[in-house]
């Protein structure tokens, strides 16, 4: 029996923040875990997408039930060199904190989930079921990965999900608000400043949909996730301040709650659009990403499960909260009853998308154990 023990973990955690996969080049990550995994005798199968990036799936056990855990390969761009403390693109530990991009978001939760299913393997496997591991690409971006998993039917057969996205050792996830990315496309008629009367600044309906459509989201009552959140992020407009626009647009997120959700963000905006194009505006909306909330039930199984094992490793009672974020989850539990088990779980903190990204040594160990309790546990029976 050859488990993995903490500084082998470690050397893989290190390795996998070595590969630069900024919204990129997750085709190198999947293949150094294929052959990581294929050391310990399980199969790994990559799923190109397209150029560098690609899925990988992994499974251990056999038959039902099959209990699916997800991680992306991954990450954001580091940002300014000079303001990060190391070199992002090397796992450093210093007084007890590792620091590189993406330690936290999410490539230590993913080394956690790869090393717990090599471990469990390398002690007789699963008791009962499958376990099935999707590490996706475009996380970050989009959510290509978990798109296609869900296309190819990599859900179908699913009793519940685990995603190690960082939560700490102190809290879990069993919902998340949807994301919903729109570009709002404002034309008009460029004229000198000096005669606007001749021309149509495209800036001046737009702004004005968008302040009306702000007000109006901050009037919709909050749900068990919180309020919708209706963000404009980007505005842009004109060449020259002599000169009347002849196009502007607008890059808008909405975090939406199942109460008030992708659809009917979707009807407001469009009303409020053929509003002022009888007004003579000529505004369009096109939509980015459109990734609905994601609800079941914070007494779940696999939340159950989390917040038992979880106990010990916390000193504490892991609370159950709303994910403020999105995860693959918004895919790969897409369509999934109240009751689908699902958690969010996985080492980390705050510091995601952050120079100096951190996270404790400790949680990371601490997450290791944990992880591989909790996929061993899963299985007591052939029930979920």
């Amino acid at each position: 029996m050859r488990t993995i023990e903490d500084d082998a973990a470690l050397k893989i955690l290190a390795d996998v923040i070595k590969i630069p996969s900024v919204n990129d080049h997750e085709l190198t990550v999947a293949k150094y875990l294929q052959a990581l995994l294929a050391k310990y005798d399980i199969s790994a199968k990559i799923h190109p997408i397209t150029g560098d990036r690609a899925n990988l799936v992994a499974e251990i056990g056999h038959g039902k039930p099959v209990l699916a855990v997800s991680g992306h390969m991954d990450v954001v761009a580091a940002g300014d060199l000079a303001a990060w403390d190391t070199y992002p693109f090397t796992l450093v530990e210093k007084s007890g904190q590792l620091f590189g991009r993406g330690v936290t978001d999410m490539k230590a939760g993913l080394v956690a989930l790869v090393v717990a299913m090599i471990n469990i393997q390398q002690q007789g496997g699963p008791k009962h079921g499958t376990i099935r591991l999707l590490a996706t690409m475009g996380e970050e971006v989009g959510e290509a990965g978990s798109a296609a998993f869900y296309q190819q039917g990599a859900m179908q057969d699913a009793a519940g999900l685990l995603i190690a996205e960082p939560s700490t050792v102190y809290g879990t996830a069993a919902e998340q608000k949807g994301s919903y990315d729109l570009k709002l496309t404002s034309k008009g008629k460029a004229v000198h400043s000096s005669t606007p009367e001749r021309g149509y600044n495209a800036l001046v309906p737009l702004i004005k949909l968008l302040n009306e459509a702000n007000d109006y989201f901050e009037t919709i009552p909050a749900g068990e996730m919180g309020p919708v959140r209706f963000n404009i992020d980007v505005l842009n407009g004109g060449d020259q301040v002599n000169s009347l626009p002849d196009l502007a647009t607008a890059l808008v997120n909405v975090r939406t709650i199942p109460e008030y959700d992708n659809d009917q963000v979707t009807q407001k905006l469009t009303d409020l659009i053929a509003a002022y194009n009888q007004q003579g505006a000529d505004i369009k909306m096109t939509v980015i990403m459109n990734e609905s909330p994601i609800a079941t039930t914070a007494d779940n199984r696999l939340v159950k499960l989390v917040q038992a094992i979880g106990k010990p490793y916390a000193g504490r009672d892991v609370v159950v909260a709303s994910s403020p974020g999105i995860t693959d989850a918004s895919n790969l539990a897409k369509r999934q009853p109240a009751a689908f088990p699902f958690a969010v779980y996985g080492p980390g903190n705050m510091t995601q998308h952050q120079v100096n990204e951190s996270l404790p040594n400790r949680c990371f160990m601490t997450l290791l154990q944990f992880i591989n309790s909790c996929l061993h546990v899963f299985w007591p029976s052939n029930r979920c």
